[in-house]
């Protein structure tokens, strides 16, 4: 059940515990917070979360916590887990909101609060750089243009001076550039104590500082890869703390399920093949025929992108297939069988030089685990698992997955008694919170709902187009332009577009731009894919005129207040994908045990991704904004009044004409 609302301020009530009424004091408007900002003011929603917070750190007890937009959620979870003075580690979806936490909220709070705890910041090995992989690089790279030379000499400079050794030090070193593969390790390649730099070695400096601190930070990916493969420091850290905070818990299952299945990349055999001819050359030249064996690597992974792929071209994004649909291929099971027999010449040709260097004992293990992957997903899937390919521009990914993370979560909270917290703006649309609580095991987990204290009945109205063509009609991407087109004129610009596919991203623009020329409209239209994601967003803050279309990555994570955005247009109601292979096992997993699964599971994750995306639209208590949802389903069908529900309770309009006049009001205050 979700609890009520606080009847009487924080710490208030009689009983409460000692961590409640510091919290209460932490967050009121005469406390430590507001006497050390001006800005700060006393919410009641951010006290009703942080009590729930302080409860289940005294009680070592499960929370599942909905915290919609404006409660200050950070804060909510943070202060009363540093006044408790309990070891805790907290895990975020991404490494920008590691950094966020780590340099900026958790700072600030410990100067208000006065508090001397140890922090620390844990990430990914990709996020360090490797000194021994750094020298190699600079003896035998080969770099594929002058912009990739240039980023290795920067580094270089940078790694004479950097304490941590976090890549994210490097302002503009772009996250897809070919060198950070270089000048990083992985589980795979990394020497460990045989490492000639093990004394220096970042990854082993940031590992020690998280087992010396009271709050350790980290992110859901680096969590269940380390509870997965034992590899990041995270499952020696976590039987050590005493309460574990994840925020932005909407994104933990699919991020678990991700990392808890087992992979064959061809991006990994081709960054293998790289390492073995660099190794080679540079330490047994001559030895062995290393460019024929990196090569015959390196081939048998492009022909398994090639099988894998089949008839797909000029793939946009990550296209996920049916295991099925590619594993009888006349060339997939030969490709296995090639990539399987390169492997196994390598894991010979090395067995003789085993003693020479820990470089090759290395490239011996990682030749025999791929092998051995390819030898798994040759044979048949388990009955608990489910098997897809992922296509993308440039690699192919064969996967084998758990449904969900149910045994991984219940056996972590059995083996000791401990808070487990999870929070979200985004967990569910009913009272149980059941699209989260389900899959995460957290079914007898306390649930709270803690609603936004926005307005959004006086600052947000919202519109369901009746006229716009069906989803599945062809007409319908050119309309959802169109109709952009219309709405972003009456504000000049100050408009999102979110798309549910790739595919209809240029469609939907290519509308756009065909209305806006047709009616003499000065709008700039930015689409996902043309620039990196923050030069798209710097150019629609750059001024008005700008209207953005994006997919998936723009749905969430994005933070545009004030009147820079005010209309949000949705093209369509974002259900999974029926045709994808993990959709359809949970799909038959529900239908085994007699539920509905477009009820429980089809419209759930909609109500979920509709709510992310429509955040985007209100993020201050003085934004104002309309949101469109052009599927006229949510009109039509019984599940539509469902959805709405699940949205902030913004104000309906009724047509077209009640839309632009409230636009127009909107643009008025620009003037």
């Amino acid at each position: 059940m979700i609890e009520p609302e606080l009847k009487e301020p924080l710490g208030a009530a009689q009983g409460a515990s000692a961590l409640e009424r510091a919290t209460a004091d932490a967050l009121s408007g005469h406390g430590p917070l507001a006497e050390s900002d001006a800005a700060f003011i006393e919410r009641t929603a951010q006290q009703a979360m942080a009590e729930a917070v302080a409860q289940a750190i005294d009680r070592r007890e499960p929370l599942v916590a909905e915290a919609g937009t404006g409660v200050g959620k950070t804060f909510a979870y943070l202060v009363p887990l540093l006044l408790s003075g309990r070891r805790a580690l907290v895990s975020t979806a991404t490494k920008a909101l590691q950094d966020q936490l780590f340099l900026r909220d958790l700072p600030r709070l410990l100067r208000s609060l006065r508090l001397p705890a140890r922090l620390a910041l844990l990430k990914g090995r990709a996020s360090y750089l490797c000194l021994h992989r750094l020298k190699a690089a600079r003896d035998s790279a080969t770099l594929p243009d002058r912009f990739a030379v240039r980023a290795l000499a920067r580094v270089e400079q940078w790694a004479t001076s950097t304490r941590t050794g976090d890549l994210a030090e490097l302002e503009g070193l772009d996250e897809r550039s070919p060198v950070i593969p270089l000048v990083t390790s992985t589980r795979e390649n990394c020497l460990g104590t045989d490492c000639p730099s093990y004394r220096d070695c970042h990854v082993m400096h940031a590992r020690r500082d998280a087992m010396a601190a009271d709050l350790v930070v980290v992110n859901h990916h680096l969590f269940f890869a380390d509870l997965a493969l034992r590899d990041t420091g995270v499952a020696e850290l976590l039987p050590t703390v005493d309460a574990a905070v994840f925020d932005e818990a909407h994104q933990l299952v699919e991020s678990g399920v991700q990392f808890l299945g087992v992979q064959l990349g061809t991006s990994q055999l081709i960054d293998f093949a790289r390492d073995l001819l660099g190794v080679g050359l540079t330490q047994a030249r001559g030895l062995r025929p290393w460019p024929e064996l990196a090569a015959a690597c390196e081939h048998a992974a492009r022909d398994l992108r090639l099988a894998c792929a089949g008839s797909l071209r000029d793939v946009r994004g990550m296209v996920k297939l049916a295991w099925d649909e590619r594993a009888s291929a006349p060339s997939f099971q030969p490709a296995l069988q090639a990539l399987d027999r390169a492997l196994r010449r390598v894991v010979d040709a090395l067995a003789d030089l085993l003693p020479a260097a820990p470089d090759f004992g290395r490239l011996s293990q990682r030749a025999t685990e791929l092998s051995q992957r390819a030898a798994s997903f040759a044979a048949p899937c388990a009955d608990t698992q489910v098997r897809w390919i992922d296509v993308g521009p440039r690699d192919a990914r064969l996967v084998q997955s758990p449904l969900d993370i149910r045994d991984l979560l219940a056996e972590q909270r059995a083996s000791a008694a401990r808070a487990w917290i999870f929070t979200s703006a985004t967990l569910g649309d009913d009272a149980n919170l059941s699209w989260f609580s389900e899959a995460a095991a957290l079914e007898d987990a306390r649930k709270v709902r803690v609603e936004s204290p926005f307005d959004y009945r006086q600052h947000a109205r919202v519109w369901v187009p009746a006229g716009l063509p069906k989803p599945n009609d062809p007409r319908h991407p050119q309309a959802v332009g169109e109709l952009a087109a219309r709405l972003a004129g009456h504000l000049h610009g100050r408009t999102f577009v979110l798309t549910t596919t790739l595919r209809v991203l240029e469609p939907i623009a290519q509308g756009l731009r065909a209305a806006a020329d047709r009616d003499g409209l000065r709008l700039d239209v930015l689409v996902q894919g043309t620039q990196p994601r923050r030069a798209l967003l710097q150019r629609f803050l750059s001024g008005p005129g700008h209207v953005l279309v994006g997919s998936q990555s723009f749905w969430e994570g994005i933070d545009v207040p004030g009147d820079a955005l005010q209309c949000v247009l949705i093209d369509k109601l974002p259900f999974p994908p029926p045709n994808d292979p993990l959709v359809q096992a949970r799909s038959r997993a529900l239908q085994s045990r007699g539920r509905d699964p477009f009820n429980d599971y089809f419209v759930a994750e909609a109500a979920v991704s509709l709510k992310q995306g429509a955040g985007r639209l209100i993020r201050h208590e003085d934004d104002r904004g309309l949101l469109v949802i052009g599927d006229v389903r949510m009109r039509q069908m019984g599940y539509g009044k469902r959805l709405l529900r699940a949205l902030p309770p913004m104000t309906p309009v009724a047509d077209e004409a009640q839309a632009l006049a409230w636009l127009d009001e909107l643009a008025a205050a620009h003037q």
